[in-house]
């Protein structure tokens, strides 16, 4: 074994353990800059990562911080901690290990400062934090190694900007520090590569043995699918089966209210009282812990969850994922199919479970893309500005700095690489100003130039409330609930602020996989009491609604047109037969569209597949052009493969409606006045340090920071159009918010090869749109129109009419 001391080689021996290939690897290349290992869960990616760091402490003749571990995830870093903690001990090292995150107490966290451990294990929030202060060049002084774990989660967020920015703020306090990335599924490892190394150096990528294929089946369940939703309730006897039949099951959901409702029906049904927990990101912090705990002593038969659990905690007894609904995209599936059975060279087993039928094509695409090794994924996009003003301000907290400096400092960074000097300048004159329309007020001027050209702090009283407000994550506004008791009952967890409005008192919903009845709101606390009701009112939480991916989205279309369907049900393959023979199939390349009479009013339906965001914009989009060409639309309604709108008149001319200059024109004016440019100026006026959540001794609501938001964005809309932080907020609408690159995209694919059918009634693949939930009203001359008409019947009915003539 490689460079390994003589304690740890007799540590092996003593288990009969060998080093894995990639892992011999890492140690030989434990001096190289920067270095990527992609290895399959439960390869031994973490060990890889920390061979080198315990070879080199095993003589214990550093002093101070030597490595430093960042996860996306609290309770990965604990996870570490625990799996690091024992061997360590085991063999007697001497190495002090310990975590910082926002759960560690402020004591420890000041101590870690003067005194780091050997090994810290954080995540990007809290190393954002330690920059900031004046004293981290003392910190982090010796650090030799920084391990970014689950780098693929990372890098395609804000908060892996965040990191990419800390780093290279490291690096110029520890210019021989080394760069080591871990992850399972990247799409583009070299893309993930240029972002964890420091621009232009190069980033070695190792490719592990990826081991057995994994076990992927769809469950077979004896009732066929519904035609819409996403509940899966006509699946939970066969999944009760499986947790049965298996030791530890999880059941992963993509939202939370999904989780929430499959885990009360499931309760419901478990008539032998098997022990199932649920977890997911709106649970109480103590909940969370009990249920981690409980895995971790093999306690639970299964745990219903989401994203929470998608990354490398280590469950050891897991052998079953299944998956609830149409993964959306195939990286998060290959994800959590890696929980299970997580040993290497042991294939992991996971069973599909489509939440309607359509969802039963998805699920096909998406087994045969993870069968094949094909991860989907969208190019990165270069670093963004409201993170790098946040970047500007952490500098500026930690002492005065050379704008020179920074610039060369932020575009070491590889998202930031091509940053111009006029966008990087442009960041530091809001931070030190606040922007042309902002600098009259005290508030907004946080930065200034002194007389040697170093900037700093107007204020240093102002660093307490910058580090108050450091972060990406954008909460959606949360309210605290707990059960009903005269001095504070047990937590439950969190509910959007915007659900909790709509409540009053005896309504019931769900939370921490028990109904509550809502009894009142105190101190900002909702304050409930458990119900014996067997059905709730509605469960709560929005969580995210993930877009199915381009890739994926191509593998539907090409089962859509196969000419016949032997792997799917029968009721599945019978449903596509007939679209085929009333209609067409979507086909890549082209845009169907369908127009067909419906109860009443006329329908058009039209294919996109380009996803939920996309498709929901093009609808929005289409019947503003709708009601320019006097097509009276009055509604519609939108999936990840289609938009479907319902109206007055008949389209005959699609070409009129998807004209792509058209429709940018009509997106350029709905969003100028849309709550969703709002909302995306809120999120980067928070990140870049505008807007304040947290300051000394108070917290805002989310009603109080939107309404200091929307003043502000009305304001700058109206005196400072081409402010930075407008011009950021368009940017982020389009690319994330409304998808209008997606729909950009499809149109430049499909060109002029519109197809529109005219169909004397709905057709097989629109008519579970009908069923969707979520129908967005249009408020037009439709509407106007059917009132008139409506007015007209009523005077008929009373005789009026003649006498009004």
């Amino acid at each position: 074994m490689h460079d390994l001391p003589q304690q740890i080689l007799s540590w092996f021996a003593t288990r009969s353990w060998s080093l894995h290939p990639h892992q011999q690897d890492m140690l030989a290349r434990k001096d190289a800059p920067a270095t990527l290992l992609i290895a399959p869960t439960g390869g031994g990616k973490t060990m890889a990562g920390f061979l080198p760091t315990l070879a080199e402490l095993a003589d214990g003749s550093h002093a101070g911080l030597h490595t430093l571990y960042v996860s996306p995830l609290k309770a990965l870093a604990a996870d570490i901690k625990r799996n690091l903690t024992g061997p360590v001990a085991e063999i007697g090292l001497p190495i002090r290990i310990e975590d910082r995150t926002g759960d560690t107490p402020s004591s420890r966290k000041r101590r870690q400062r003067a005194d780091p451990p050997h090994i810290l294990l954080t995540t990007p929030e809290s190393l954002a934090l330690m920059v900031s202060y004046e004293d981290a060049a003392r910190t982090f002084k010796g650090l030799q190694r920084v391990i970014v774990d689950e780098v693929h989660a990372l890098a395609e967020s804000k908060r892996g900007d965040q990191l990419m920015l800390a780093l290279s703020r490291l690096q110029a306090l520890c210019p021989d520090l080394r760069r080591v990335g871990l992850s399972a599924t990247v799409d583009d490892p070299a893309a993930i590569a240029n972002r964890l190394a420091r621009h232009p150096d190069p980033c070695p990528i190792l490719m592990a043995d990826p081991g057995p294929a994994p076990d992927i089946r769809m469950l077979e369940v004896s009732d066929a699918p519904p035609w819409a939703g996403g509940g899966a309730a006509y699946s939970i006897p066969a999944v009760l089966d499986q947790i049965r039949q298996h030791t530890t099951t999880l059941i992963f959901h993509n939202t939370r209210a999904q989780a929430e409702i499959f885990f009360h029906n499931l309760w419901l049904a478990n008539d032998e009282g098997l022990p199932i927990g649920i977890h997911h990101g709106s649970l109480d912090r103590v909940q969370r812990e009990r249920v981690e705990g409980a895995m971790v002593r093999g306690e639970l038969r299964a745990v219903v969850c989401t994203g929470s659990l998608d990354l490398g905690i280590d469950w050891g007894d897991v052998d079953l994922v299944i998956q609830i609904g149409a993964p959306k995209n195939v990286k998060r599936l290959v994800q959590r199919i890696g929980r299970a059975n997580h040993r290497y060279n042991a294939p992991s087993k996971a069973l599909l479970v489509p939440a309607n039928r359509f969802e039963v094509v998805e699920c096909r695409a998406a087994l045969e893309a993870a069968r094949a090794g094909e991860l989907d994924g969208d190019p990165l996009p270069p670093g963004p500005r409201d993170v790098l003003c946040q970047h500007v301000l952490i500098a500026a907290c930690a002492g005065p700095f050379s704008a020179d400096d920074l610039y060369a400092e932020v575009t070491g960074a590889g998202a930031y690489a091509a940053l111009s000097r006029a966008a990087f300048d442009a960041c530091l004159e809001f931070c030190a100003t606040g922007g042309y329309a902002l600098r009259a007020y005290d508030q907004w001027q946080r930065l200034l130039q002194r007389p040697d050209g170093l900037w700093q702090l107007r204020d240093p009283r102002a660093t307490a409330r910058i580090r108050m407000n450091l972060g990406t994550i954008q909460d959606t506004d949360t309210l605290k609930v707990r059960l009903r008791r005269s001095r504070g009952g047990k937590p439950l967890g969190e509910i959007e602020e915007g659900f909790a409005a709509t409540l009053t008192a005896g309504d019931t919903f769900l939370i921490a996989g028990q109904i509550v009845r809502y009894e009142g709101l105190r101190d900002m606390t909702v304050e409930v009491t458990r119900n014996a009701a067997k059905k709730p009112k509605v469960a709560t939480f929005n969580g995210t609604k993930f877009a199915t991916s381009t890739q994926l989205s191509d593998r539907i279309l090409r089962i859509l047109n196969q000419e016949h369907w032997p792997e799917l049900p029968n009721h599945t393959a019978d449903w596509l037969a007939l679209q085929r023979r009333v209609s067409h199939m979507p086909r890549a390349g082209r845009l169907l569209v369908e127009s067909f009479p419906h109860d009443g009013r006329e329908h058009i339906c039209a294919y996109g597949f380009a996803g939920r965001n996309a498709q929901q914009t093009l609808g929005l989009l289409l019947t503003k052009r709708m009601e320019e060409l006097g097509l009276d639309p009055l509604g519609f309604v939108a999936t990840d493969y289609a938009t479907l709108i319902w109206g007055l008149e008949r389209v005959t001319d699609p070409h009129a409606l998807f004209d792509l200059d058209a429709l940018r024109d009509g997106l350029e004016g709905w969003l100028a006045e849309n709550a969703v440019m709002k909302r995306a100026f809120r999120s980067a006026a928070t990140i870049a340090g505008l807007i304040e959540r947290n300051t000394p001794g108070q917290r805002k609501s989310g009603r109080q920071a939107t309404f200091s938001s929307d003043i502000l964005y009305d304001t700058l809309r109206k005196y400072d159009p081409d402010h930075l932080l407008l011009d950021i907020t368009r940017e982020e609408a389009l690319r994330g918010l409304v998808d209008f690159g997606r729909i950009e995209e499809m149109m430049s694919r499909v060109g002029d090869r519109v197809d529109l059918v005219r169909l004397s009634r709905i057709s097989p693949l629109a008519a579970p749109l009908l069923l969707e939930v979520g129908k967005i009203p249009i408020k037009g001359t439709g509407i106007e129109r059917l009132m008139a008409q409506e007015a007209e019947a009523l005077m008929q009915t009373a005789g009026l009419v003649d006498l009004a003539q």
